[in-house]
């Protein structure tokens, strides 16, 4: 089930009240693209956009009702005429879009209005973005195209010349928190999950996944072993973290975890409590925030920034870590 308008005005008000001044005065770009971090409700909002204009019976002009059949339909996926790409695999293929152009040139089922909303349209491949572009140079009349993507730097600088842009700011640690645990998320770990990610679904997930709590348990040992000597970080890492973190994803999440633990210890020696993720290892997180210093905790956080981008470039999983730890025991950057 997609958020209302009230639900998405509360996370972006900034975003709500642009798309009320073009629904409004109708004015709708051809083309959108939605960017932020993940979670921030950027699907949402597309759904959220594609109701409007199909809305039957939309409050004040431009609300959805939320309870016309065009509606739940869209609620559910399965309106003829909003049509919802993503990535196949780990990318958009030229398929997809050739079959979305293929649409384009149809007449709208029920209307002559079509709505077409691209998840991760950074994913493209080049072939894919390139196709793309006929239909952003010539856009049909009643169609609007809704891309979203979490990095627009990888996107083409003529699709996104070609897009209305709208930013999606971060949603409040401490909004997300209370929405997590008011939602079934184990309050005990919401804070952590509310700095990993935005997205209820994911939350919920983690917090119910023996995988997550084993996680966070490696982390912290990996964290102890580096102050004793290189063979034991070592050993952690081949027995304990590399078969745990075994995708990608799972990778990049445990250099997550391990900089958020790093901030922790941080927050902890600036007297920021508040701010703390790891909430419920306070007592290990005040013990061992007595025997480091902030210079080397920074140098620390600035060395896992590296292998998280290192990561993105594909750099050999298991490389990357023992360089990591090599460095986080010499406190110098990771660069």
């Amino acid at each position: 089930m997609t958020k209302t308008w009230d639900q998405i005005e509360e996370l972006q008000p900034v975003v709500l009240k642009m798309l009320k001044n073009s629904l409004s005065k109708e004015r709708l770009a051809h083309a959108y693209l939605f960017e932020g971090l993940k979670g921030t409700g950027k699907k949402d909002t597309g759904m959220l956009l594609a109701k409007s204009l199909f809305c039957t019976a939309p409050l004040n002009g431009y609300v959805p009702c939320e309870t016309c059949n065009n509606c739940k339909r869209i609620n559910h996926f399965n309106h003829p005429d909003v049509h919802l790409v993503e990535p196949d695999g780990q990318s958009i293929k030229k398929q997809q879009i050739r079959s979305l152009q293929e649409e384009f040139s149809k007449r709208g089922v029920e209307s002559s209005r079509k709505v077409y909303i691209i998840v991760h349209a950074d994913r493209m491949t080049t072939n894919a973005a390139n196709s793309l572009l006929k239909f952003l140079e010539e856009p049909h009349m009643d169609t609007t195209a809704i891309l979203l993507t979490e990095q627009s730097q990888r996107m083409l600088p003529t699709i996104l010349s070609r897009c209305q842009t709208i930013s999606f700011q971060p949603i409040a640690a401490k909004f997300l928190v209370q929405q997590f645990v008011d939602y079934g998320v184990k309050e005990k770990y919401a804070p952590l999950l509310a700095q990993i990610t935005h997205n209820l679904d994911d939350a919920l997930a983690y917090s119910n996944d023996d995988w997550f709590v084993q996680a966070q348990k490696i982390v912290l040992k990996l964290y102890e072993v580096l102050k004793k000597n290189p063979l034991q970080a070592m050993v952690t890492l081949q027995e304990e973290w590399f078969p745990h973190f075994k995708e990608k994803e799972h990778q990049d999440l445990g250099l997550d975890l391990l900089l958020l633990l790093l901030k922790d210890l941080l927050y902890i020696q600036l007297d920021k409590s508040d701010r703390l993720a790891y909430t419920h290892e306070l007592s290990w997180l005040e013990q061992h925030a007595l025997h480091t210093s902030n210079r080397k905790l920074t140098e620390q956080m600035s060395a896992v920034l590296g292998a998280k981008r290192k990561l993105q470039a594909n750099m050999n999983a298991q490389l990357l870590m023992e360089q990591l730890v090599l460095k986080m025991q010499e406190g110098s950057s990771f660069v």
